[in-house]
């Protein structure tokens, strides 16, 4: 499989039977301080976490996509997905009302996307997660956990690779944390100077490994 980050919180996964899935794109909006370009990828399925505009930008997506919300289970081809009731606050949805944490099976390598994340991990949750092979997780505070609840979590869940998302950087300017405050002082980081890494079950590595991707849009 291949996962491809376009930015903010959004990935393209790409399995090896050719099914296209795109998380939580977003709506591209200079004013808000969201400065990313419109993704605008021919996929199959698209999944949101919930309905802020830099999450849920469905509309501009050529094609009629499936688009994915809430508590489901489906499988397509060699990609199986289900989704688990979270927060995005810390206050079981009072602020900022819920979030779905997206996992996904892509040719044997198990993917979980946890949106916009608002609060640390219980063991309901993780007991649900399961084996966490790649982790997508947000780290720059700001309507989302920031980078200690983000160790916090990678420490509970154990996940083989991890790929930070939802951070700042020069498109976009308001959140609190950049992806350096992230990986300072860890081991075991790997910085591309590409947007996509391909990923194999059999090549995971032993020890949980970061990895910093390029944002594409």
């Amino acid at each position: 499989m291949k996962i491809k980050w376009m930015g903010h919180s959004c990935f393209l996964l790409t399995s090896d039977q050719g099914v296209r899935l795109l998380a939580d794109p977003f709506h591209a909006d200079s004013s808000s301080g969201l400065k990313y370009g419109e993704v605008k990828e021919p996929v199959d399925l698209v999944t949101v976490s919930h309905d802020h505009f830099d999450h849920n930008n469905t509309e501009a997506l050529p094609g009629k996509p499936e688009i994915l919300k809430g508590h489901i289970n489906k499988t397509v081809k060699d990609v199986s997905i289900f989704g688990i009731a979270s927060y995005h606050d810390e206050t079981k949805g009072s602020q900022r009302g819920a979030n779905t944490i997206f996992c996904f099976d892509v040719d044997g390598v198990k993917v979980c996307h946890l949106g916009d994340l608002g609060h640390d991990l219980g063991k309901d949750e993780i007991g649900k997660m399961g084996q966490v092979d790649v982790l997508l997780i947000p780290i720059g505070e700001v309507f989302t956990i920031g980078v200690d609840t983000a160790d916090n979590i990678c420490r509970q869940v154990k996940p083989r690779m991890v790929i930070p998302m939802h951070y700042k950087t020069d498109q976009c300017g308001w959140l609190k944390y950049g992806v350096e405050d992230f990986i300072k002082g860890k081991s075991n980081v790997r910085k591309l100077s590409a947007s996509e890494v391909e990923i194999k079950k059999e090549t995971l590595p032993q020890q949980m490994e970061i990895i910093v991707l390029k944002y594409t849009c």
